[in-house]
């Protein structure tokens, strides 16, 4: 069985600030690095380097080669990668002291995938593989559409949570991950006071009975990770160490989660192993190089 991640890839400029700036300041960076991101590039890493045979399609520009190059460090399959004449996905992000961040994304090759390319792409998958999608290129909906006609299992990661998010068709995913915005705005919590009210597992009941057939799994940050499908539940925690920076963390669990529960792990298993592995990316710095590898966390 193979895992195709149909994804972004980003140039990371990660800029350490004190804090995250607001409307109309102006603020100093103490450092400034450019790493290789985008949440689909980060979850395939994370799925390799959780040991799974993991491919990644997407469209990128020269100046991202060095992401690449990184990803077949990880034995990252990248032949349905497309490379074309434009730049790259870019990722403006700031972290602050505490290691929280704030991001600016740039589209590039990422809002240029085309229906021929999704096309041929899924040609070389068969029924069965499965197909990790997010919300951060063009045509999300109709990959969703194509790779369920052809009989591949889909999980969906509906990041970033905006307008075109809602229109994906989430009934066709199989498994759903999402945090605790996404959540409520799936669970149709639309303002911030409706959200403050209900605890993610309100949330997660809430999903489970507007998707009674799909596996959901919520993200809530320092307080781990929950699952429901039916009347199956399970909880995991996220173990207590100091945060460097966040970045990535949500695409780490996903990717070890995934890979996990393909390997013949349990829920529950599959649970502890990806809010550990979460737990080390945010004791490092930088996104994708921040992944922890198997050995690291089958320990």
């Amino acid at each position: 069985m193979k895992v195709l991640v149909y994804g972004s890839l980003n140039i990371d400029l990660v800029f350490s600030v004190d804090h995250i700036a607001v409307p109309g300041e102006t603020i100093s960076s103490g450092s400034l690095s450019r790493g290789a991101g985008g949440k689909g590039a980060n979850q395939a890493a994370a799925l390799a380097k959780a040991g799974m045979e993991t491919w990644m399609a997407g469209k990128i520009g020269a100046d991202g080669t060095f992401i690449l190059e990184l990803l077949e460090s990880y034995q990252v399959e990248t032949k349905r990668i497309i490379r074309y004449d434009g730049p790259s996905g870019q990722a403006i992000i700031q972290v602050d002291k505490q290691g929280q961040n704030s991001i600016i994304l740039f589209a590039g090759g990422n809002g240029l995938v085309s229906t021929e390319e999704i096309e041929q792409c899924l040609s070389f998958f068969n029924a069965g593989d499965l197909v990790l999608l997010q919300n951060e290129i063009s045509n999300t909906d109709i990959i969703m559409k194509k790779a369920k006609a052809s009989g591949l299992k889909i999980a969906l990661n509906p990041s970033p949570w905006d307008d075109r998010a809602k229109l994906l068709p989430m009934e066709l995913a199989d498994i759903l991950i999402v945090n605790e915005i996404e959540g409520a705005g799936l669970a149709e919590l639309v303002s911030d006071s409706a959200l403050n009210e209900v605890t993610a597992m309100e949330i997660l009941e809430i999903l489970c009975s507007h998707f009674p057939k799909t596996e959901i799994i919520l993200t809530a940050g320092k307080d781990g990770a929950f699952y429901g499908c039916g009347k199956t539940r399970a909880s995991g925690e996220i173990a207590k160490v100091p945060a460097v920076d966040t970045t990535g963390a949500g695409d780490c669990f996903a990717g070890y989660f995934l890979a996990a529960r393909e390997q013949g792990c349990s829920v529950q298993d599959s649970l502890n192993l990806a809010c550990k592995a979460a737990a080390i990316t945010v004791s490092r710095k930088g996104a994708m190089e921040s992944i922890p590898f198997k050995d690291e966390v089958y320990q």
